[in-house]
């Protein structure tokens, strides 16, 4: 049994992602479970989100999740065992109007995950996704400018 700690990681902040990793690594020595559970999304007409703010979604919601996965995967590759998960949405599915940015990154990650499923098998590594319908999400409205419309 491990004590919790608690390990704050910007999932969009790419650079950091592998020293988050290593730190869970270096604490508790191996990764059984990774549940990539962290999104952002925009609602907005596609000629109204920037390119900025289409870049920082795919960041958040599949750079972020992939990086985190290759840091860890190593360790579950060589102790053979382990189970990756993504929760991901329904969006990743089938795009939505005004969620351009979110529906693209979301079916990014899919296709990322369905690779990853069938290359970990000889490894006998589980990877899952879950695509949920519509959810609650908690709404952030900071000061400023388009970021009053991202949802985390």
């Amino acid at each position: 049994t491990y004590a919790p700690k608690l390990i704050l990681l910007d999932i969009s902040d790419i650079s950091c992602i592998r020293d988050v990793a290593k730190e869970i690594l270096n604490c508790y020595g191996c990764v059984d479970i990774l549940i990539n559970n962290a999104s952002m999304k925009v609602k907005g007409a596609v000629q109204s989100i920037s390119l900025e703010l289409d870049k920082k979604i795919m960041d958040a919601n599949y750079f972020g999740p992939i990086t985190l996965t290759k840091a860890i995967l190593p360790n579950m590759i060589s102790r053979r065992t382990g189970h990756i998960v993504l929760i991901n949405s329904i969006q990743g599915k089938i795009g939505i109007p005004f969620r351009a940015a979110y529906a693209a990154s979301k079916h990014a990650a899919v296709g990322f995950f369905d690779c990853l499923r069938a290359e970990m098998e000889e490894f006998d590594i589980s990877v899952s996704s879950v695509n949920p319908t519509f959810i609650c999400s908690y709404h952030r409205q900071p000061a400023g400018n388009w970021e009053a419309s991202i949802w985390k």
